[in-house]
């Protein structure tokens, strides 16, 4: 930054963009920490000096050659200039290109990383420029001036200055008082370079308007003065050369002294409520439904603090999934100087996803079907997004010949539009999952406590597996009164007055080292140890599945070890694959679109190998392929369910009948929720997410098939919501 042209100052700031030849964008960094790590402690101050060098002398060649053609010049004025250096094996760099303003050329993500670089710099900048206003400071201003004044007039052989030379004069010093992250580049030292030589020799002129002497011998005598009596930070501390150590008494200059963030970078920007204030630690924002994604990055006040996200180990940076309703971000402010870290502030940022926007349904409306979303083709060989449903209308209702005779039948999400043509003219509330060419069977409460009366449920898979077990217990029990996020094998007998037994074992514990994880196998008896007495008769239903790591071999070893327990007649019903995965979430393995069209046949494979066996199935990538931007709160993208008390909703209170009457399924004109009462505010806790909703009402008619053919009680299913 040149603060002064006549005569030059200029000021250099510690921060760069950096490019090596093995990396194909450059990112911002200490420039002094980069020679240090790159050249050594030895090597590191010479070649920064250098570049100072260089810098000095295409500034002090500009300056030179246009001296005596622009006399007019503003002397107070500032310009921020970007240099652009290029080193080969010398530590000696060329320049190549100089920019007016702030410049982030071949940043990879110039709008947002380099948008927080720019305000870093230009903060520091105004900091540089402008003293803070108090009448400390003022007096303080007025007695430097009288210093320099009386300092260069009263001595027989001092040097007068003009009043607006000496403005200049208090001008750099007061610059030199606040340097902050900003280095001093011009003037250096009494000794010019041997190209400045030739400059002011080829531009004589250049003496009487600031170059000369005087000026710059006054300018450095403030610089050189300034350093002998503040001493500032050495350059060869280890500290500011990038090899900070940690010491059982770090000084108190390195603790965090100031515990508190600056601010809090988001993209997209949020809106947040209160307005950012460091001292306030909590905030909230809402964002619309097509906001999936949010990248934060919180920068602590002092470079002596750290951030981290959520946990003493989490990043200081990241992106995370925003799912449907509440989601929240603890960002942690900790002092890393000692031995242990230790978290002094947290602040809490609350984020309230929208559903997605709905009309409501007029007299007049087309049924609208889609099969999977336009935003995300996992299926190139199927139309995207709304088409004309065929054969519903509004006059008519579906009329599905049959039952459908397996969970894994051919369907598309159907709703209510003005035009199919437009999704913003939707019903979104009414929304239904409806099979091709049947229907699945739907029973009343009374009938499936009937049907579920002594028999014992066993579910092994991962959290999605266990979202579709606390349904099935909700439904059958009209309440939910107890609900863990088990991580490992759980038994509850309190189902259906006692009548039902439900156990669940997770799998896999993917927190395990590889070498520690029970296999599939292992957890898989030890479930069935955990459940017996077990009969070898459909009164025993097994439920597994998960997100993405189900295969073959996991069939294959069901097979076996029922064969083996002599448990062959039992009810098996598949839960096959699921979106998730499919966002870029650090900490997380991702899928892109291949990976994901990929992931759907396999899940066809193991649909179809699961029926050769014998087994029932669950299609529950189809259903969520569809609706993959509702899921709810988790990193992993795939959780379309979330358990909690009705009566403390965790949506904003406006918002929770909208968000209710998602969760409801009809049975010919008449709500699960009057028929059987099973959601009302008294119960302990609640099932919510409308597609976990879907798959588990289709669970809960597989195994209740032979029940339903046998009763002949089944209802037809007007919606599936």
């Amino acid at each position: 930054m040149v603060t002064s042209v006549m005569p030059l100052t200029a000021f250099i700031h510690h921060t760069g963009l950096v490019r090596t030849h093995l990396e194909k964008n450059s990112y911002p960094t200490k420039l002094l920490g980069f020679f240090t790590e790159r050249l050594g402690p030895t090597l590191c101050l010479p070649a920064y000096e250098h570049m100072n060098q260089v810098i000095d002398d295409v500034l002090t060649a500009a300056v030179l050659a246009t001296a005596e053609s622009s006399s007019q010049r503003c002397r107070l004025c500032f310009q921020m200039l970007t240099f652009t250096l290029h080193y080969d094996a010398s530590v000696y760099p060329v320049v190549v290109k100089v920019q007016t303003g702030l410049c982030f050329d071949g940043m990879k993500d110039p709008d947002f990383d380099g948008q927080i670089t720019k305000e870093y710099i230009l903060e520091d900048m105004l900091k540089l420029l402008f003293p803070p206003c108090t009448s400390e400071n003022s007096s303080q201003s007025a007695e430097d001036a009288t210093i320099i004044k009386s300092g260069g007039c009263e001595r027989s052989n001092g040097l007068c200055v003009a009043a607006d030379e000496l403005q200049i004069l208090l001008q750099f010093y007061e610059q030199l008082t606040r340097p902050g992250s900003f280095d001093m580049l011009f003037p250096r030292s009494s000794n010019f370079s041997d190209l400045q030589h030739d400059l002011i020799q080829r531009f004589p002129g250049a003496a009487h308007s600031g170059m000369g002497a005087g000026l710059i011998v006054l300018l450095e005598g403030l610089s050189s003065s300034y350093t002998l009596r503040i001493p500032t930070e050495s350059k060869d501390d280890s500290a500011s050369l990038g090899h900070k150590k940690w010491s059982p008494d770090p000084s108190e200059s390195e603790r965090c002294a100031e515990p508190h963030l600056r601010q809090i970078y988001t993209d997209p920007p949020l809106l947040l409520t209160p307005p950012f204030k460091p001292w306030v630690k909590e905030y909230h924002s809402e964002v619309p439904f097509d906001i999936i994604t949010i990248r934060i990055r919180p920068e602590p006040t002092s470079m002596h603090c750290r951030v981290r996200l959520d946990d003493h180990n989490g990043p200081r940076m990241a992106n995370y999934p925003i799912g449907l309703g509440n989601s929240r971000i603890n960002i942690l402010v900790m002092d890393e100087s000692g031995m242990e870290p230790v978290v002094i502030t947290i602040y809490t940022l609350h984020i309230f996803r929208e559903s997605r926007p709905s009309l409501p349904m007029f007299d007049e409306y087309v049924m609208c079907g889609f099969i999977q979303d336009c935003g995300l083709v996992v299926r190139p060989d199927q139309p995207c997004g709304l088409e004309p449903a065929l054969g519903l209308g509004s006059s008519s209702k579906p009329q599905a010949a049959q039952p459908c005779p397996s969970g894994d039948q051919p369907g598309r999400w159907v709703v209510p539009c003005l035009s199919c043509s437009d999704n913003r003219t939707c019903d979104w509330r009414e929304v239904t999952w409806q099979p091709d060419y049947c229907y699945h069977p739907l029973l009343k409460q009374p009938q499936l406590q009937k049907c579920m009366m002594d028999r014992k449920v066993l579910f092994i898979g991962d959290s999605t597996n266990r979202g579709m077990m606390y349904y099935l217990m909700e439904r059958v029990n009209t309440t939910l009164e107890d609900w863990d996020k088990a991580h490992d094998t759980i038994v509850y007998h309190n189902v259906n007055q006692g009548r039902t037994l439900i156990s669940y074992s997770y799998y896999p514990q993917f927190w395990l080292h590889t070498s520690q994880r029970p296999t599939f196998q292992t957890a898989l008896q030890q479930l069935i140890e955990r459940s017996r007495p077990l009969e070898n008769s459909p009164q025993t239903v097994l439920v597994a599945g998960g997100v993405q790591w189900f295969s073959l071999e996991h069939l294959k070893t069901i097979q076996q070890v029922l064969q083996r327990e002599r448990l062959q007649k039992i009810v098996v019903v598949v839960k096959s694959l699921g979106l998730g995965f499919h966002l870029p979430v650090d900490g997380i393995h991702s899928l892109s679109l291949t990976g994901l069209q990929k992931l759907d046949n396999v899940n066809k494979n193991i649909l179809d190998s699961a029926k050769r066996f014998g087994y029932e199935v669950v299609d529950t990538f189809s259903i969520t392929m569809g609706r993959y931007k509702e899921f709810l709160q988790g990193r992993c993208v795939c959780h379309f369910h979330e358990v909690g008390k009705p009566s403390l909703p965790t949506v904003p209170a406006h918002r929770w009948h909208a968000r209710e009457s998602l969760g409801r399924v009809s049975v010919g004109g008449t709500s699960v929720q009057q028929a059987g009462d099973w959601a009302q505010r008294s119960v302990s806790y609640h099932v919510m997410g409308a597609v976990n909703q879907v798959y588990s009402e289709i669970l809960l008619s597989r195994v209740c098939a032979s029940y339903v053919r046998n009763a002949n009680t089944y209802q037809h299913v007007h919606r599936l919501s």
